[in-house]
């Protein structure tokens, strides 16, 4: 066989038994121009041959990096090096784009100056996780050409969308995991927080205190959070449900459940409150938010609400590839909606019980 990078595109048509134009239009991100098993036999072509498209011509052609940059809040926080991961998987191997990854800190001058920095070096599209209220550098951008994608973020009311929206229903989220300990007979409610309320918190808390309601529980139900050390907290998430744990455990009167922001705070309380005597999920049952695969190995392992992330990745990637291709393609929110997580730190309240009890 020849070296790699003797191997053209014709030689990726003859083997595929497809026309070059039909192979161009896979490797520049037009997958939708063809069948299923046609793009099926050119991705196995390629991968035969080892074929490496010319990175620079397709620039040349086409405008554009084939890069894809992803901005979140910090990798130190599981669920976006997850959300990272299942992106790269999508935009290399279904449509040849490499991933470009940046962390903003949850902060507006990182945020736009990381758009700036995409927008220079030719890079076209775009996955933002930004809690961030203003967004005014996202239609500065999007007027330059850039495709913006929002991960966790609500299109503004009343307004057609001029960035996609992309993100779990996270009052949903919130609400399954209040049932779930609301018909496991718990009556007195905590949902654990970091403090600041973003657009997904925000919603997770009117969740929340929504299904307390529903179920006549609104004066047994609280919200209870804790502010970090640093500006953005990612890294502090444990530590965090560590200090609410705390905060619980010396209460004369505690709740029974808890319903955590996601899963690293969970991890925490778990931790504090067993530290404190208080016994998981007898005395005190938590469900968490994220599904991390870490929540499966701690003991016990943590009930969570799972975000479908590979089906979110998959299409905020092919949301980007398919409005690069036609600008005329309008923005739009699609929300994905989540399944909960049976684990081992939720436990029904027995009947004689179900009043709140005293600290140990």
């Amino acid at each position: 066989m020849a070296e790699r990078d003797s191997i053209k595109i014709q030689d990726v048509a003859r083997r595929a038994g497809v026309s070059i134009s039909t192979v161009s239009n896979a490797l520049n991100g037009r997958p939708e121009r063809m069948r299923s098993d046609t793009l099926a036999r050119i991705e196995t072509a390629i991968a035969d041959l080892g074929y490496r498209p010319n990175q620079a011509a397709r620039q040349l052609k086409t405008g554009h990096t084939p890069i894809i940059g992803l901005l979140v809040p910090s990798i130190a926080n599981p669920a976006f090096g997850r959300l990272a991961r299942e992106v790269e998987i999508v935009a290399q191997e279904r449509y040849g784009y490499r991933l470009l990854l940046g962390n903003t800190y949850r902060s507006l001058e990182k945020e736009a100056s990381f758009v700036e920095d995409l927008l220079s070096h030719g890079v076209r599209g775009v996955i933002i996780a930004s809690s961030l209220a203003n967004r005014d550098h996202f239609e500065s951008a999007t007027a330059r050409g850039l495709v913006v994608v929002s991960h966790d973020g609500r299109a503004p009311a009343g307004h057609a969308p001029q960035i996609d929206y992309v993100s779990m229903d996270n009052g949903k989220a919130a609400s399954l995991a209040t049932q779930h300990l609301i018909d496991h007979g718990h009556t007195a409610l905590v949902f654990a927080s970091a403090s600041g309320r973003t657009i997904s918190r925000a919603e997770k808390i009117e969740g929340f205190l929504a299904t307390a309601r529903a179920a006549g529980l609104e004066r047994s139900a609280l919200v209870v959070e804790r502010k970090a050390r640093s500006a953005f907290g990612d890294s502090e998430l444990s530590e965090l449900g560590r200090a609410i744990a705390e905060e619980i455990a010396a209460r004369k009167v505690r709740p029974t459940g808890i319903v955590a922001l996601n899963d690293m705070l969970a991890i925490g309380i778990v931790s504090g409150l067993r530290d404190a005597g208080i016994a998981i999920p007898d005395d005190v049952s938590v469900v968490g938010m994220d599904d991390l695969f870490l929540s499966a190995l701690v003991s016990p392992a943590i009930s969570s609400v799972r975000p479908p992330v590979p089906e979110m990745a998959a299409l905020m990637v092919e949301r980007i590839v398919a409005r690069l291709a036609d600008s005329a393609t309008p923005a739009a929110e699609f929300i994905f909606q989540p399944t909960l997580v049976m684990r081992q730190t939720v436990a029904s309240r027995p009947a004689s019980s179900r009043s709140t009890r005293r600290a140990k």
